[in-house]
C-alpha cells in the first residue's frame, strides 16, 4: 500500500495546483521509504498560518510552512536514512495491525508568504512551494536543523528530493 496525500487549499490569494503538490508529495514519501500513511497538506491564507504559527510556535506573525508530526507514528521511523530518490528501505512494516491508517501528519504552507520570499529564497513561486513542501514532510518524517550537521544533512536531502521530482520553475514533473 502506498502513502495518500490530501491536499486543500484553503485560500484564494495564489494559484495552488493541488494535484500536482499532492503527487510531488506522495514521490517524496516514497524516496523517504514511506509504505502506508496519510498525510495532509494544507494551503491557508496569512491570517491562519499566523494564527497557527503563534498557538503552536509561540512565534509572532505569518510563516512560510509548519508541519504538524504524529507523535506516535509506527510505520515511519523517527529520523528515516534516506533512500535513493524512487527507492525503498526494507523493515518498514510497522506494527500496527488495528487496520486503523497510519496518520503521519499535518504540512501547512502559506502561498502568500511563499510568493513574497520565492525571489530571495528558491526563485519562482512554484519553485518555493516544492521546497516547503519538501521541507514539511522531512519534518514530519522527523529530521530536523536545530543544529548545523543536522540541518545540512537536511537540506541535502531536499535538495536530492527536489532535484528527482521536481523542475526547476515549473510545477512538479509527472511520474
Amino acid at each position: 500500500m502506498a502513502p495518500r496525500v490530501f491536499v486543500a487549499n484553503e485560500q484564494s490569494q495564489r494559484p495552488v495546483d493541488c494535484e500536482a503538490w499532492a503527487r510531488l508529495a506522495e514521490q517524496a514519501l516514497a524516496a523517504e521509504g514511506v509504505k502506508e500513511g496519510e498525510l495532509s497538506v494544507l494551503f491557508v491564507d496569512a491570517e491562519t498560518i499566523t494564527s497557527l504559527n503563534e498557538r503552536f510556535l509561540g512565534h509572532e506573525g505569518p510563516t512560510d510552512v509548519l508541519s504538524f508530526p504524529i507523535d506516535e507514528v509506527r510505520s515511519v521511523p523517527a529520523a528515516p536514512e534516506p533512500s535513493a530518490p524512487g527507492g525503498h528501505r526494507s523493515g518498514d512494516e510497522g506494527d500496527d495491525t488495528s487496520g486503523a491508517p497510519v496518520l503521519l501528519g499535518d504540512v501547512v504552507i502559506c502561498p502568500d508568504v511563499a510568493f513574497a520570499n520565492a525571489p530571495e529564497h528558491a526563485g519562482t513561486y512554484d519553485d518555493e512551494l516544492a521546497l516547503l513542501l519538501v521541507h514539511g514532510i522531512l519534518h514530519v518524517l522527523g529530521r530536523d536543523h536545530e543544529i548545523e550537521e543536522q540541518a545540512e544533512e537536511m537540506e541535502a536531502r531536499e535538495q536530492e528530493l527536489l532535484s528527482a521530482f521536481h523542475r526547476p520553475g515549473q510545477a512538479p514533473l509527472a511520474p
